[in-house]
């Protein structure tokens, strides 16, 4: 698939089937995330897998946007980790985060499944459901599953803003 059909054809899936993520997808979606662009290379990023009856129960219980999944992908900056900025001390682990985020999300979907990027979750509660995450900035949260068959685009995927607003040549 070429990449421009990727962007154009991926949207935010809000509905998936209970049909089960193979290993191998997951493992290719990890692999790509893996080769994500990271300021100075620091790669200041965890990615926190949940699958399993009760890991999955708890991750519902931070946000109503799971859709069904029966997987979840959690991207968090690594602080520490991240390379500054020596003008301004503008640290670059939340864009490496989220660079990472963005091949997660575009690897789903050239994989043949759905999700959506997630920020509406509780972040302070997902920390003391799992203690392993505390010390990071939780950046996104991705159900992944198959889309269901009646799944399609939210009515406002396809608005875009005209290039002249979004644009400016310097």
């Amino acid at each position: 698939m070429e990449f421009s059909e990727l962007a154009k054809n991926r949207y935010s899936c809000r509905k998936l089937s209970d049909r089960p993520v193979e290993k191998e997808k997951l493992e290719e979606i990890l692999s790509i995330a893996r080769l994500s662009p990271t300021a100075h290379n620091n790669q200041p990023y965890r990615i926190f897998v949940a699958s399993g009856e009760e890991a999955v129960r708890k991750v519902k219980e931070t946000t109503p946007c799971d859709f069904g999944a029966s997987l979840f992908l959690l991207i968090a900056a690594e602080k520490k980790e991240g390379w500054v900025r020596e003008f301004d001390g503008k640290n670059f682990a939340e864009v490496d985060a989220a660079i990472v985020a963005s091949h997660v999300m575009l690897s789903i979907e050239a994989l043949g499944l759905g999700s959506t990027w997630v920020a509406y979750f509780d972040a302070p509660k997902l920390k003391k459901l799992f203690p392993e995450t505390a010390d990071y900035e939780l950046i996104a949260l991705f159900p992944i599953g198959y889309k269901e068959k009646d799944a399609e685009p939210s009515h406002l995927h396809f608005e875009r803003r005209p290039l002249e607003e979004l644009v400016k040549y310097l």
